[in-house]
């Protein structure tokens, strides 16, 4: 496979779903491999089985890759050739490979990828959000707290944001978006090349709705896709709507506490800094 006396590091990648998505160069040099390095290889043995392949496997994950770096590289010198794959898509995107293709890259080791399935450039290209710019933040943070901090770092970008997310957390990252981000058009690609491949749009709150009405749809896996933020003028729009939404609510009796509450539900953002702005328009402000 390598015409140097040293072998090359294969970044491999394989399919999310459709086993007849794998390219026949990617089946080639699984074939060819003198070893294969997976990050489960009990499950990327089902995809040699189904290629008819037998092939030297070892593992390679987030606990084991920097003491594999080493193994690795002497399998290199030694003029063997080696394929790095993950359990699907391609390594390294929210997968294990960073250590290893880093480290082997600065030993001088030659690196080449092999391009193929990626969950999220799979969703992007089917949901109808802009991708001339867009930012991959790969998984939000599990507990509520940190992961509305870092939506609200967000809010303010104006390209598309992707992220993955799983099937048990799903709900509480629709639910923190609708809180941060208001209702900004969502779009969610879940089980993609799979059998049940489906595509939700709509705000956060509605596909909130749309699992409580049919729970199916909080399952597999999924690519999250949110709209940026909308251009300036449409924000001053919002603020002003806001604004007299807050008014309306004080000048009703509604307590600070309970109108910021009010707004942040049903035009996103966090309570406290609804309840700031609610406070100075209850000053005359």
């Amino acid at each position: 496979m390598s015409d140097s006396a040293y072998g090359s590091l294969y970044v491999v990648a394989t399919p999310i779903g459709n086993l007849d998505d794998l390219s026949p160069r990617a089946a080639r040099l699984l074939g060819e491999a003198a070893v294969i390095a997976a990050e489960d290889t009990r499950h990327s043995a089902r995809l040699l089985r189904h290629l008819g392949l037998e092939r030297p496997m070892l593992s390679l994950h987030e606990h084991n890759e920097a003491a594999r770096v080493a193994q690795l590289a002497e399998r290199l010198v030694a003029g063997d050739d080696v394929v790095l794959i993950s359990d699907a898509g391609t390594p390294l995107i929210c997968d294990p490979g960073f250590v290893l293709v880093r480290e082997l890259r600065h030993a001088g080791h030659r690196i080449v990828p092999v391009p193929g399935p990626c969950a999220l450039v799979a969703g992007l290209c089917a949901a109808g959000l802009p991708t001339d710019r867009f930012t991959f933040i790969g998984f939000l943070p599990a507990k509520s707290a940190a992961r509305r901090s870092r939506l609200e770092g967000l809010a303010a970008r104006d390209e598309t944001l992707v992220c993955y997310e799983s099937p048990h957390r799903i709900r509480d990252t629709l639910d923190d978006i609708v809180s941060v981000l208001g209702e900004r058009r969502v779009v969610l690609a879940r089980e993609l090349t799979k059998t049940f491949e489906t595509f939700l749009d709509g705000s956060a709150a509605a596909l909130l709705a749309r699992m409580q009405e049919d729970p199916d749809q909080a399952r597999g896996e999924f690519v999250v896709m949110i709209a940026g933020a909308p251009p300036k003028e449409e924000h001053e729009q919002t603020t002003l709507e806001a604004d007299q939404l807050l008014a309306a609510a004080l000048a009703e009796g509604v307590g600070v506490k309970q109108a910021a509450a009010l707004a942040a539900r049903l035009l996103g953002g966090t309570k406290k800094s609804w309840y700031a702005r609610a406070q100075t328009l209850k000053d005359g402000g």
